[in-house]
């Protein structure tokens, strides 16, 4: 199973690790396609502008492009992953503010293993499903909260705090050793280090979503998302 997932290399990180093969790829690909064609069609079948539409497809699909260009667009990166992005967070979080929970957590779980694609590189397998595909996937938290005042703005939040979980454990559980030299604990170290850059792209995301015309235009795109064409 190793020989047709991966192999081992080493990267940037000095380390033995390992990266997918050509046939790694195309599986994981095509798991994210399957996911994405779950999360449309499990959609609560009483409320009728929430079906499986050719527009839920289209406006998923766009906000989950404009997430991985503006995760590219990097305004500050840290030197054992993460980093402060355009606004990526937020394209994942709306898809769960608009379509729900279930779309929301399953699209966010395959960004996640999109996300691994673009650098599929992982020190074991665990470590990989915690720092890409749960941890991107809680950004669909925001779904459970699609109907209250300040949705939005409180999704968003769940949805940043929900991946900061993850992160936070993988840095516990898989680069404890890291802490070593920082004068800080394995726990201490990835709060910090995790809760920095989430916590800054967090927080400039947070207070745009507070401006009235930002918050008005969302509104309005969220309408066309939802309304039965």
């Amino acid at each position: 199973m190793n020989d047709f997932f991966a192999f081992p290399t080493v990267n940037s990180w000095e380390e033995d690790v390992f990266q997918l093969t050509t046939q790694g790829i195309l599986a994981v690909v095509l798991l994210i396609v399957a996911l994405i064609a779950l999360a449309l069609i499990l959609q609560p079948k009483e409320k009728k502008s929430r079906r499986y539409s050719t527009k839920q497809l289209v406006f998923s699909a766009v906000a989950m492009a404009l997430a991985t260009v503006t995760s590219i667009i990097k305004l500050f990166e840290m030197p054992l992953g993460g980093s402060v992005t355009l606004f990526s967070m937020l394209f994942i979080v709306l898809i769960g503010y608009w379509y729900g929970p279930k779309a929301g957590l399953m699209t966010g779980f395959a960004y996640g293993l999109l996300q691994f694609v673009m650098e599929p590189v992982f020190y074991s397998i665990p470590q990989m499903i915690v720092d890409y595909p749960l941890a991107f996937g809680a950004l669909g938290l925001s779904g459970f909260f699609s109907g209250r005042k300040y949705g939005l703005q409180i999704g968003y939040i769940a949805g940043v705090i929900g991946r900061f979980v993850f992160a936070y454990l993988s840095g516990l559980l898989f680069f404890a050793s890291y802490a070593e030299g920082s004068g800080m604990s394995a726990p201490i170290y990835s709060l910090v280090y995790n809760g920095s850059y989430l916590g800054v792209e967090g927080g400039i995301t947070l207070a745009l979503l507070f401006v009235p015309a930002v918050s008005k235009g969302l509104f309005y795109i969220r309408k066309m998302a939802v309304d039965k064409m």
